[in-house]
């Protein structure tokens, strides 16, 4: 035990022995000892009372410090057994803070990299704060940092009303803004709550779609970069090899019939790739030297029917049944080209329900936020996890005698339009949407 901590238990020990011989010399009548002994133990029990107090403060600051999470101290343990306890808590406290604030500074350095817009609200006494907000999430917008979620009403007003129009739920949808008044841009926005029993957050995350689009360019043109060369490797080689062969059968002073054979299935052969490499070469100026759309004020419920009609016959010899459900909508549009997109997709569904018994499209025309949206759904194979992202990468196909264009055509179509091809996965079949702007 040490003397420090439990002086104030010999204090104490010391004015009682002094009381107990205070009160002897009071029964000896011996005044001027009793008053001696007397304020011997009044001190010694004043001494006694701050020797305590003093270990109580020590022990409350320490307290103190794990409440106000000031770990600047470094108190050492000692006898005392709560002093002890106090001790080792706020080294726990320390080591856990210092823990959380590793953490958050990892979990915020890797958010504020990422390129997608972030900003995290959390409610108090129901009021929306700003948690977190990355840098991506204020260029995007053009906008400087607050903390209290209403400053940003003056800011961007038409986002703050769009946010408050959730009325803070999940929510997925893409929407135009315009920032400090300039053109309108397209964002791919989502919203996410999530609760607690202490806390209530909302997570907003916002792309611009122009650079997901431009992301996705860069994707596809290394692909296709992929795609030609090994195109032109496996064309080329053979020819070059039955070329080198044909030099050689030249050079002999005599050809015999033999030779004459052989010179003759090489020319067909290579015949037959140079055609080969001519029917890739045709695919690839489809895609790449896509003429420019002649736009007119058209009903997209018109063009769908046009395509299922030019198609009757392909979906009565296959025994699919065609579910229309199409609303009248006007879209600014080259008619051609929007209903050779929607054949592409057809034909894709066709080739998809082949080998089910109930075979079903269905193709659907809806209005939403400003878009109309062709949707069209099969009942069929599905694609795999595995290529659902080469799906429209040009001369990608799984089907054999497949040029592999007509889904790159018609994403292509529809970037010319300023609309979007978008793939969904369903649980049986596939779905593809086509989004137009009104």
């Amino acid at each position: 035990m040490r003397k420090n901590n439990y002086i104030w238990l010999i204090y104490i020990s010391l004015a009682i022995v002094c009381g107990i011989l205070g009160y002897h010399f009071f029964q000896l009548e011996k005044w001027i000892n009793v008053l001696l002994f007397a304020a011997l133990v009044l001190i010694l029990i004043i001494l006694a009372n701050f020797s305590f107090l003093s270990q109580i403060a020590k022990t409350e600051k320490i307290i103190q410090s794990i409440i106000k999470k000031d770990f600047s101290l470094f108190p050492k343990e000692d006898a005392s057994e709560l002093m002890s306890s106090s001790v080792q808590l706020y080294y726990q406290s320390k080591n856990e803070h210092l823990s959380l604030s590793s953490y958050k500074l990892l979990y915020e350095s890797i958010l504020d990299q990422i390129d997608t817009g972030l900003m995290i609200l959390s409610e108090t006494d129901k009021e929306w704060k700003v948690f977190y907000v990355n840098p991506t999430f204020l260029n995007i917008l053009e906008i400087p940092k607050y903390n209290s979620w209403k400053l940003y009403a003056a800011k961007i007003p038409e986002f703050y009303r769009i946010i408050e129009e959730t009325n803070y739920e999940s929510w997925q949808e893409f929407l135009d803004i315009s920032i400090r008044q300039n053109a309108k841009q397209s964002f791919s926005m989502r919203t996410k709550q999530v609760k607690n029993v202490q806390h209530s957050f909302f997570i907003i995350t916002l792309e611009s779609v122009q650079k997901i689009i431009e992301q996705k360019e860069k994707l596809a043109w290394n692909n296709l970069m992929k795609v030609i060369s090994h195109e032109l490797l496996n064309t080329l080689t053979p020819v070059n090899s039955l070329i080198q062969n044909l030099e050689y059968i030249s050079n002999q002073e005599t050809v015999n019939k033999e030779d004459q054979e052989e010179m003759r299935e090489s020319l067909m052969i290579i015949t037959s790739k140079s055609k080969q490499l001519l029917n890739f070469v045709d695919n690839y100026r489809q895609v790449a030297e896509l003429p420019k759309p002649l736009l007119k004020n058209v009903s997209l419920k018109t063009i769908t029917e046009s395509a299922v009609d030019f198609l009757k016959h392909e979906f009565e010899k296959n025994h699919i049944q065609v579910i229309l459900d199409l609303e009248e909508h006007f879209v600014s549009a080259d008619v051609k080209m929007i209903e050779r997109s929607i054949i592409n997709l057809y034909l894709n569904a066709i080739f998809a329900v082949s080998e089910k018994e109930e075979k079903i499209i269905t193709t659907s025309i809806k209005s939403q936020n400003n878009r109309v949206i062709l949707t069209l759904t099969d009942n069929g194979s599905g694609i795999t996890d595995e290529i659902k992202n080469k799906i429209f990468l040009p001369f990608f196909t799984t089907r054999n005698g497949g040029s592999g264009i007509g889904l790159t055509l018609s994403k292509s179509i529809m970037e010319a339009h300023r609309g979007y091809l978008i793939y969904h996965a369903q649980e049986e079949g596939s779905s593809f949407e086509m989004w137009f702007l009104q």
